[in-house]
């Protein structure tokens, strides 16, 4: 298990309250989408990271992390494991103060970069899922 529950407790409450999502477009059908509105509903501030660099849920996009013209506290992470640590350390170069891969998406050499960076890291979890089960 790559995050224990203290360490997603402390990013889902402490950690702040701008979230970079990485890959999130205005397609509905896609898990980013669903999941930015959840974080927003529990009042996360979402800033959409995606080429197209499209508003989604009220909030203007971004195409990468770089762009992003404030501060982010948490990037989380919805591309495929094989580019996923270019995403994590770009999270590092930004400033982030955590990260967190989605379920599915796993890169055990970008954990070690980041954690050795000191940032926080959870991966292969949900958000959505466990900022629900924090009630």
């Amino acid at each position: 298990m790559y995050g224990d529950a203290e360490t997603v407790r402390r990013i889902l409450t402490a950690t702040g309250d701008t979230w970079a999502v990485v890959g999130l477009s205005s397609n509905r059908n896609r898990a980013a989408y669903g999941v930015a509105q959840v974080l927003q509903r529990f009042g996360k501030r979402i800033v959409p990271v995606h080429p197209k660099a499209e508003t989604v849920h009220g909030e203007r996009g971004y195409a990468s992390l770089s762009e992003i013209p404030f501060p982010v506290d948490v990037v989380d992470v919805f591309v495929n494991s094989e580019a996923a640590g270019g995403v994590a350390d770009e999270a590092v170069k930004i400033g982030a103060s955590a990260v967190w891969f989605q379920l599915g998406v796993v890169d055990e050499a970008a954990w070690e970069r980041v954690r050795a960076a000191g940032l926080e890291m959870v991966m292969d979890r949900c958000p959505a899922i466990e900022i629900e089960s924090l009630r």
